[in-house]
């Protein structure tokens, strides 16, 4: 039993939890405010109403029409006739006249006689429950059908409601709203007049004239009321009027009937609506506050490194979001390691001239020959040289990321880049007296024009490649050597599981001694180098590591290999840097 209780005051506070969100409160709130607007809309504009009116005026049309062509057969009074009588014709004395008289079958003055229009009105309307009332031709009441039923006739007429308190505004709108009177147009007031004469009625006034009338009024209720006044006529001659009347509540009570419904399948919907709501809500405002706070807690550094909530089994949008701040996470703690690890290689790469700077000061005032403070003067010279080339290529890596962000990539001739950088490098007069060849293959390959060398990117940065691994090359060749540039088309994967995509290839070959088995990878990482015949500290081991950088960042590789003879003898060393052609 308190686990029941527990569980389902748990499920409480999670539901109740959930709409502290404004995103879940916005989503509930707009699709019932939607589905409310579509109530009203449908209450206000739906034309049962009218077309209920319209259908009663008809049925009392109709009824009228048999009812006083009943009365009009059978209870009509033919006052104008002249009545003879047979036996008292054959009994007049020759010569003797008859004497003529104009009569009522009845004696009376009425052109309809009631006693026999009363049980015929109260056999054909009282299963309709409409009031009838009959006038004759000058407008007086004879009969009215809500006194038949009493034992006297008396005629009851209903006085209007004593005056009410309104009550606020929006209640008196909503009724009027539920009861179909919102969208109603204003209609006369309905009086009843009682005995008076029925010329008051408009439509009575027409009836007496030989035209059928019918009107649409409220009464002091606001209730609807439809009158038919339809002439008694016997042989084309007008001897009355019937005057059919609906209940003051019945149309009004069917409208709020079929309207009321209406509310009831409202509210069902609403509670559909609220709870589809929710569960949507759910969906959506839950995995967005855990990935707001998960991202929260990777601004505030709580931990060392914190996980993104993984939502990328989901097709939508939020499996979008979720794996593109994992992938944005991801990216910055890298970052941020890479730059930890380039923060502690520079350190120690610095401390290491620093060290002997230090050592070499140290040491000089001591110094007891000219000779000794000769070669220690050479120290802090070459230490100092080394130290300013670090400065250099650590302050060219730093700015490196920035530069290819900010920077707009054009589109670049390769092939006629490497002419100019090869060109340049056969100007530039070196002791080791090493040239540079160039050959460009113009055979063409799928997907690309043979005339076109184009790639999107930044020249500076990719002749910083090229020259990087030209003047590698050269320092690795031997005096009076050559190296090797070649540019071609290729087809490559950029990364794994990708189709081939079409770009170029730039190949650089030397004639040195090849890169040792081990190190075709390391010769890329920051501040390696291998250089027996150069003394130490020459290079700072950051040319190769910012190649590979620049050429990721264009979307290319970069790597390294060693040519072979077929005997599987060392030929010399071979970087081959691929590039995406330019779409």
């Amino acid at each position: 039993m308190w686990r029941r209780v527990a569980a389902a005051r748990a499920f409480l506070r999670r539901f109740v939890s959930r709409f502290s969100s404004s995103l879940t409160r916005r989503i509930v709130l707009l699709n019932l405010g939607g589905l409310f607007a579509l109530l009203v809309g449908f209450l206000y504009l739906n034309q049962f109403r009218q077309g209920l009116i319209d259908a009663r005026v008809q049925s009392l049309s109709t009824q009228a029409e048999i009812i006083s062509a009943a009365i009009a057969s059978s209870a009509t009074v033919d006052a104008d006739a002249i009545t003879i009588d047979p036996e008292k014709l054959l009994k007049l004395a020759p010569g003797q006249s008859y004497g003529l008289e104009q009569e009522s079958e009845s004696g009376l003055e009425f052109s309809i006689n009631p006693d026999r229009v009363g049980p015929l009105l109260r056999r054909l309307v009282s299963p309709t429950k409409t009031r009838a009332r009959i006038y004759d031709r000058d407008g007086y009441m004879l009969l009215d059908s809500r006194s038949l039923a009493a034992r006297s006739n008396i005629l009851r007429n209903e006085l209007p409601p004593p005056g009410q308190e309104e009550g606020p505004r929006w209640l008196e709108w909503l009724r009027d709203l539920v009861h179909g009177k919102f969208n109603s147009e204003k209609l006369p007031l309905y009086q009843d007049i009682g005995v008076a004469n029925g010329r008051g009625y408009p439509e009575v006034a027409s009836a007496l004239e030989g035209r059928e009338q019918s009107f649409v009024r409220v009464n002091a209720r606001g209730e609807t009321v439809v009158t038919v006044a339809e002439p008694i006529q016997r042989f084309r001659t007008v001897r009355g009027a019937l005057l059919l009347s609906t209940q003051g509540g019945d149309i009004d009570d069917a409208i709020a009937a079929e309207r009321r419904a209406l509310v009831r399948i409202f509210l069902v919907a609403a509670a559909v609506m609220f709870l589809l709501s929710a569960a949507l809500a759910g969906t959506i405002a839950e995995p967005m506050r855990k990935l707001a706070e998960a991202a929260d807690r990777v601004r505030r550094g709580v931990k060392s490194r914190q996980e993104i909530p993984d939502f990328t089994d989901r097709n939508d949008e939020i499996g979008h979001l979720s794996g593109a701040l994992r992938d944005m996470t991801r990216a910055l703690f890298n970052r941020m390691e890479a730059i930890e690890r380039f923060a502690a290689d520079v350190s120690h790469e610095l401390k290491n001239p620093l060290t002997s700077l230090r050592s070499a000061v140290e040491t000089l005032p001591i110094a007891r020959t000219d000779e000794a403070r000769g070669r220690l003067l050479e120290v802090i010279q070459h230490d100092v040289r080394r130290l300013d080339r670090l400065i250099s290529d650590i302050s060219d890596a730093s700015r490196l990321d920035a530069e290819l962000a900010r920077g707009d990539r054009d589109p670049i001739d390769i092939a006629q880049l490497a002419r100019a950088l090869v060109d340049v490098a056969n100007q530039v007069k070196r002791e080791d007296r090493v040239k540079v060849k160039l050959t460009v293959d113009a055979s063409p390959q799928p997907g690309v024009q043979s005339a076109s060398w184009l790639v999107f990117g930044h020249d500076s940065r990719l002749g910083q490649v090229f020259n990087n691994l030209i003047d590698n090359a050269r320092t690795f060749s031997e005096p009076g050597g050559e190296v090797r540039v070649a540019v071609r088309h290729a087809r490559a994967s950029t990364q794994q599981g990708q189709a081939p995509r079409a770009g170029f290839e730039i190949v650089v070959d030397d004639d040195g001694p090849g890169i040792p088995a081990h190190a075709f990878e390391r010769i890329f990482e920051r501040f390696y180098t291998d250089r027996p015949n150069q003394s130490f500290g020459q290079n700072s081991g950051l040319g190769l590591s910012i190649s590979r950088q620049i050429v990721e960042a264009h979307g290319g590789t970069i790597r390294a290999e060693n040519r072979v003879d077929p005997e599987g003898e060392t030929l010399g060393a071979r970087f081959v840097v691929f590039l995406p052609a330019a779409q």
